[in-house]
């Protein structure tokens, strides 16, 4: 197995570090059965294990030559973990056009060209996070705004959701779209009404530019990695779920792993079942790496697109744009045999599936799939389970499937969902209530950098039902809304769950790795509207301390 060798070098390198308690700690973990449980101490081993946690009588007893850190009072949680995001898109945002601030679509084009001003060796400009809702256009941007701006070098903006791409002309001339390329199989060209492009790109139709974008470098890969290692321990996330990597990326995390330089713990799932699958699939799931530090055992499909670009796939019409069901990006057939390709090499399975349709076509999948494998202790998910018709959501509990869902989600999309979908099919749009009713556990993330990778904001969304500006006054559909207690598991022990590792991270018990964190207030005795204020004092890793505010 690659760097097995190496890292068993390093690994006794390593400097000895001291056994270690937490003192005046207003702590608060869960147990095994997802209950909240307090605690004023915590003490950890010099290989980061946890061996105690209570009173300081209790742990003193455990360790009694252990190095004292008095955290005077301050509130220790769990380390929180994001079971989706995607870890090297959030570092490369920092070197683009950052288009999630511009409330109009003039704003986001002096933004682009103040981008393209400020970096003029930059062979393509490129953009994140726009969302024409946001500019009350009615419509799509265009190729012929951005040219008005930058029309002598390519630019690639990407949308708020991922599922979409805005270019100007020089780009469509550089990828070879014109009016005769033909809609890929799950992926539109938007069109004037001569057949024209008119610039925007629509989930599988935007690799048609992708491809000719230069790849990053070693170097700039590490770098986006570095910047993003340093923003996921600020907020104080210790575990990340990366949805859908590649050789290259997989490459760079076991070095990382091996050189203690993984400061985030990264459950990694392979994109698709493609070449990439064949390569890193070679020695079967790899369940843990450098002590627990790094896993590859999951595998990233798509079923459909984003609700806000209509290619999330509907079984009726869209409720704004009645033309249009959105889009699977597979027929049946096909999507049920890449899912047995990775079930049958053993891999856990998450499919993003936001649509109804979507939803129910993965559904039916599993529903053939899992008795076939018996592999339902894999624990697989469906990544994101956004709107899902009412009689299918029991269908997750009965197969075993996981929803993995995202919380701010819902209150960025308030503006723009029930357009989509109508005042009836929202009723099963993000429903965390009903699927917790049910027994469902829940793996809540944020889709970074879709979304902050801030997992406050996130408890925030799922409590109050309300975005950062505690908008709308009593919470959108509260009536679906989390417990704190609820939300706080699935932001730690059920999102563990959610990567088959709930044996060794998710809370803070004994025999488990000291994950925890160090926060500004009490979470659990604030106002709900202040939870996403929380700030982190401290993040620590496997009993390493990875930040500092």
């Amino acid at each position: 197995m690659r760097h097995t060798l190496l890292f068993a070098a390093l690994l006794a390198a390593l400097p000895v570090h001291a056994d270690t308690i937490i003192d005046r700690a207003n702590g608060y973990t869960l147990n095994g059965a997802g209950q909240l449980q307090r605690f004023t101490s915590l003490a950890f081993d010099d290989l980061g294990r946890i061996v105690a946690v209570g009173s300081e009588k209790q742990t003193a007893a455990a360790l009694p030559k252990a190095d004292h850190i008095d955290v005077q009072g301050r509130t220790v949680l769990p380390g929180l973990i994001d079971a989706h995001g995607h870890v090297f898109e959030l570092g490369t945002i920092a070197s683009g056009v950052e288009l999630y601030s511009p409330a109009s679509l003039g704003a986001a084009l002096r933004a682009v060209a103040d981008f393209a001003r400020a970096h003029p060796k930059n062979a393509w400009v490129v953009g994140f996070g726009w969302n024409q809702e946001n500019w009350k256009l009615g419509r799509f941007p265009t190729a012929a705004e951005l040219d008005a701006v930058v029309g002598s070098r390519p630019v690639l903006l990407h949308r708020v959701d991922g599922h979409a791409i805005w270019v100007n002309t020089k780009a469509l001339e550089m990828a070879g779209v014109t009016r005769d390329t033909q809609d890929p199989a799950g992926g539109k060209i938007e069109r004037d009404a001569s057949g024209k492009p008119t610039g925007v790109l629509v989930d599988a139709a935007m690799e048609l530019v992708n491809r000719v974008v230069p790849l990053p470098t070693p170097a700039e890969a590490r770098a986006t990695l570095d910047v993003a290692l340093q923003s996921l321990a600020k907020v104080g996330l210790t575990s990340v779920h990366d949805a859908g990597i590649k050789v290259a990326q997989d490459d760079i995390y076991r070095d990382y792993a091996d050189h203690g330089k993984l400061t985030t713990r990264v459950y990694a799932m392979i994109g698709d079942t493609t070449s990439d699958f064949d390569e890193l699939s070679k020695d079967g799931p790899l369940k843990s790496y450098a002590n627990d530090v790094y896993a590859l055992a999951a595998v990233k499909l798509y079923s459909d697109g984003a609700l806000g670009s209509r290619g999330a796939a509907l079984l009726a019409p869209y409720s704004d744009m009645p033309s249009t069901k959105g889009l699977l990006f597979y027929p049946d057939a096909e999507m049920r045999a890449k899912m047995n390709k990775a079930m049958k090499a053993g891999y856990q399975v998450n499919i993003h599936a936001i649509g109804d349709a979507g939803n129910h076509q993965i559904l039916d999948a599993y529903a053939q799939l899992i008795p076939q494998y018996k592999n339902a202790a894999l624990r697989h998910r469906i990544e994101h389970a956004q709107v899902v018709a009412p009689e299918d959501i029991p269908r997750f509990k009965q197969l075993g499937i996981i929803p993995s869902m995202q919380p701010t989600h819902a209150t960025s999309d308030q503006n723009m969902a029930e357009q989509r979908v109508g005042h009836e099919r929202i009723k099963g749009a993000y429903a965390w209530r009903t699927f917790l009713d049910q027994g469902s556990k829940i793996a809540c993330g944020s889709d970074f950098p879709i979304e902050s990778p801030n997992p406050f904001e996130g408890l925030h969304a799922a409590v109050t039902r309300q975005n950062n500006a505690n908008v709308p006054p009593g919470g959108w559909y509260k009536n679906q809304a989390m417990t704190l207690t609820e939300a706080f598991r699935c932001f730690t022990l059920d999102a563990a769950y959610a990567a088959n590792q709930d044996n060794v991270i998710g809370s803070l018990e004994v025999g488990k790795w000291a994950d925890f964190i160090v926060v500004d207030r009490d979470i659990f005795k604030i106002p709900p509207e202040q939870l996403g204020k929380t700030q982190v004092l401290q993040t620590w890793m496997g009993g390493k301390r990875v930040y500092k505010k």
